[in-house]
């Protein structure tokens, strides 16, 4: 593949992504947040396990890959999913694809801890440029509880979706397929997180109408499983730095959908802090691409 063809992929699935933030919002006006994380993950569920039969691909039976990805599923797709989608609830889009994307900073540090992974000086300093990003981030919208409920939910969704990436290279999940991966993820993240919701909140504030189709259909195909199949293109065919760049450019489609289609404003703190956060997050993924390209020409 091409390196622009690469680039147009990467800007694609940002893209892609970052309107994610936008359609949640708009879906949220129909239903509740925990039902709503459940719906997304079964229609994109079906979606990639539908792909991956096309494909020809069998479903895993391994009983040590099948709990390792359960463990993957409740981390990701489900907590993670469902923390996601309780904090766009409670903070402007544009704010939520900001705060998700210290996905990468948790990411880092869970490394070092599980995989001993080592940090280099520009790791280390996108860790602190980040993690100052994110206090500068939030700080403002701390004043309010319904604010700080969903700050806190997001920064934890993104320390889980962390948890999960590290787990997968903890635990080697190399004889399943991304899609199909991904595909029983979602499905086992459906199977809890569906009968939750139901318990929780029930199913009579939901209006089940074209507004609530329209954005969860988005949110769960486009923004889901198709970007997903597109990150498994570019990280099989692409350099470590290329593969990751979609991490610093997804906040920047967020903030930027969440103010053209919601008009949404960013004040002065969050503009700094989001800056920072993308300063941070791009030192890292060069970092750890640096490293990567030296342990391979080694």
């Amino acid at each position: 593949m091409k390196s622009r063809a690469i680039l147009g992929v990467v800007v694609l699935v940002a893209m892609l992504i970052g309107g994610n933030f936008t359609a949640l919002k708009f879906a949220l006006d129909h239903t509740t947040p925990l039902l709503l994380a459940g719906l997304r993950t079964i229609i994109g569920g079906t979606f990639l396990l539908a792909l991956a039969k096309f494909r020809g691909e069998t479903f895993p039976t391994d009983r040590r890959d099948l709990l390792n990805i359960f463990i993957v599923s409740f981390s990701i797709t489900t907590v993670s999913s469902a923390l996601l989608v309780l904090g766009v609830s409670r903070v402007p889009a544009g704010v939520a694809s900001l705060i998700a994307s210290t996905m990468p900073l948790f990411t880092v540090v869970l490394a070092f801890v599980m995989l001993r992974a080592s940090i280099g000086r520009m790791g280390l300093a996108g860790l602190v440029v980040g993690f100052a990003g994110t206090v500068a981030l939030v700080s403002p919208s701390l004043s309010g509880s319904a604010a700080t409920i969903g700050i806190v939910s997001l920064l934890a969704s993104a320390f889980a979706w962390a948890f999960g990436n590290v787990w997968m290279k903890f635990r080697d999940l190399s004889a399943v397929s991304p899609i199909m991966l991904v595909g029983t993820q979602l499905y086992m993240s459906a199977a809890v997180l569906i009968p939750f919701a139901l318990i929780v909140e029930g199913a009579a504030a939901t209006d089940w109408s074209i507004g609530l189709f329209a954005p969860l259909l988005y949110a769960a195909i486009p923004a889901n499983a198709i970007t997903f199949a597109l990150l498994a293109t570019v990280v099989r065919r692409a350099t470590p730095t290329q593969a990751a760049s979609s991490a610093y450019l997804i906040p920047v489609f967020g903030v930027f959908f969440g103010w053209l289609i919601r008009d949404e404003r960013l004040g002065l703190a969050e503009v700094i802090g989001g800056l920072l956060v993308v300063a941070g997050v791009y030192l890292l993924v060069t970092s750890t691409a640096r490293q990567a390209a030296a342990t391979a020409s080694s």
